[in-house]
């Protein structure tokens, strides 16, 4: 069982951090001994015959924990995730919009993980809500939706995230999302070939049998750049 930490730049003016601001990001996670992988998250194209959601976040970040405890004390108030924020950020992101969620991460396994390309590209998937009986909904989804979704052509990784409370002392609104979803394939050609396959006409499907639910659901394709395995 792991926890991960979304930070999400929604809007806001253009996003082009510099060469070096990447890399003191690079160095401030590496010095975070109880994050075990950090991935970072820009927009990507690719082509869904049933969904077309926009623009992608411009930026998003997701943070991988071993407990919820080692995740809060990062977003404490003298945690080194205080670094993103202020004056002196590594990242500048005033007059932009962001979130944070910390949910509980749900690994399934796929039938080759070896990822060929990096950067690789993510299909990062979320589900507002609110369901009408969250409990029917997650259990319809856990045990129905991953073995459809498991046999997509290419895929490398499958996430599913669940909401959790959590304390945190870094300034962002608080995303309460009911669900999130990640699927990685090697690029955004893979990702579309997956989209327009068979697979995804089965998981169209499925889609159609979910408990009742309201609320915005979002499919975004993220290029993704592993800054620690």
């Amino acid at each position: 069982m792991s926890f991960c930490l979304f930070i999400i730049h929604h809007d806001g003016p253009a996003f082009q951090p510099s060469a070096a601001a990447w890399d003191n990001l690079a160095r401030l996670l590496k010095s975070i001994p109880a994050l075990t992988k950090a991935h970072l998250y820009t927009p990507d194209q690719a082509s869904d015959p049933f969904l077309n959601d926009g623009p992608p976040p411009p930026f998003a970040l997701q943070l991988y924990f071993p407990t919820l405890p080692a995740l809060e004390a990062a977003a404490a108030h003298d945690g080194p995730l205080q670094r993103l924020v202020g004056d002196q950020a590594l990242l500048s992101l005033a007059g932009a919009s962001v979130s944070q969620q910390a949910m509980l991460v749900r690994d399934f396994a796929v039938p080759d993980p070896t990822l060929r390309h990096a950067p690789h590209c993510t299909y990062l998937v979320g589900y507002e809500g609110p369901a009408e009986d969250l409990n029917a909904w997650h259990g319809h989804y856990l045990a129905h939706h991953p073995p459809i979704m498991a046999t997509m052509p290419g895929l490398r990784e499958l996430e599913i995230y669940t909401r959790v409370d959590w304390v945190s002392f870094l300034p962002w609104k608080r995303d309460d999302l009911m669900q999130r979803n990640k699927v990685a394939f090697d690029d955004a050609a893979a990702l579309t070939a997956a989209l327009n396959s068979p697979v995804r006409q089965a998981m169209r499907a499925d889609y159609n049998k979910f408990p009742p639910f309201a609320g915005k659901t979002t499919h975004f394709p993220m290029t993704t750049r592993v800054l620690r395995p």
